[in-house]
């Protein structure tokens, strides 16, 4: 009996909070009125903010849907049961610099006290890997069926617009007055745009011929195109990673591939607005199903209104776009570019702030 009382546990000199602080699970503990009153290193790193910024604050407006969240505490506070939630989107750290919206899984579980009352306590998982790698599979799974059906829609579309070219030019000699040649100019103009389109649908149906490439010499020349088209009132930034290496890619098909993601945010803002180019290193790092030790990231941020929530989940598709007057193949053709190099093209959107992101892989970097 003495030794059970001379025992002493390992962790009695460990404060619990030390403890929590050692978890990459974060946890946070509420009060009655839903505001923090405790958040270990993990939940204020998800949280991007400190504890004494977040306490006297009420959790959920930390969250992009507060009701959804509200609705859940409110459960397990007056039904003192333990109640979970999935991929939560917290907007803290979006507004953290270059840092894109956290997901994360919750369970709530109340703690009951005779003198203090009701408390919760948070437990958070980050969920944002998970729900990457599905969006990534999701891309990828659907550019097959996408390759194949614009090659078909290009076999298709092309030789009857030949046909259409050459009958418009013989009927346009045959017109003597010159009013009605405007009318087989305009035939002749659109199905050249037309062929250009279908030529621009084809583009990436070669393989990569890869060299070792700097990818910021890659950005300037973009960065440099677009200067040439860009409206007066549109910023063009660039704020580039001098520690990211040479790699192995095919330098145009790179080029057409950032070019045309530079070029959808250039429209997005219109007439005024900003753009930044900006390269990371990113490590250790899932595409697909497929790990990376080291992977290129080109990212291109803009300030225009967002993708539209219809479009989210098909904005790569071919011929699915949001404007009136687009086409519907830029992000398509650049998707395939980038996916045809083992590598993918990402974005996070909301109003004010579009981050496409390029993603490549770095040879001798695979895992």
């Amino acid at each position: 009996m003495s030794a059970l009382r001379d025992y002493h546990s390992p962790l009695s000199h460990f404060e619990p909070t030390e403890l929590f602080d050692t978890l990459s699970t974060g946890i946070v503990v509420l009060d009655a009125q839903f505001c923090p009153i405790y958040a270990n290193v993990s939940a204020q790193d998800f949280m991007a903010v400190s504890l004494r910024q977040a306490r006297g604050r009420p959790f959920a407006d930390l969250f992009y849907d507060p009701r959804q969240l509200v609705e859940v505490l409110r459960r397990s506070m007056s039904q003192l049961e333990t109640c979970s939630q999935h991929e939560l989107v917290l907007k803290a750290l979006a507004s953290a610099a270059n840092r894109e919206p956290s997901v994360i899984d919750l369970i709530v579980t109340p703690l009951e006290g005779q003198v203090t009352g009701t408390y919760l306590l948070l437990e958070l998982t980050d969920a944002t890997q998970r729900q990457r790698i599905t969006r990534d599979n999701d891309i990828l799974a659907g550019m097959d069926g996408s390759r194949l059906m614009v090659r078909q829609l290009a076999h298709e579309v092309k030789n009857p617009l030949g046909g259409l070219r050459g009958a418009a030019q013989l009927l346009a000699k045959e017109l003597a007055d010159p009013a009605l040649r405007e009318y087989t100019d305009v035939i002749i103009a659109e199905a050249d745009r037309l062929r250009a389109l279908v030529d621009s649908m084809a583009i990436s149906s070669g393989p990569p011929r890869k060299d070792l490439l700097n990818v910021h010499e890659v950005c300037e020349h973009v960065v440099k195109l677009i200067r040439a088209e860009a409206p007066a009132g549109v910023q063009l930034e660039r704020d580039y990673d001098p520690s990211l290496p040479d790699a192995m890619f095919d330098r145009h098909q790179i080029i057409q591939a950032l070019l045309n993601v530079v070029r959808n945010a250039m429209q997005a803002v219109g007439q005024h607005g900003r753009i930044v180019v900006r390269t990371r290193v990113r490590g250790g790092m899932n595409i697909g199903k497929v790990r990376h030790r080291l992977v290129a990231a080109i990212e291109v941020e803009d300030n225009g209104p967002g993708v539209p929530t219809d479009l989210i989940k098909t904005l790569f598709l071919p011929l699915v776009t949001g404007r009136s007057n687009g086409t519907g193949l830029g992000l398509a053709v650049a998707q395939d570019l980038v996916t045809r190099h083992g590598g993918i093209i990402e974005f996070t959107s909301q109003p004010g702030r579009t981050v496409f992101s390029v993603l490549l892989p770095i040879e001798g970097g695979r895992e």
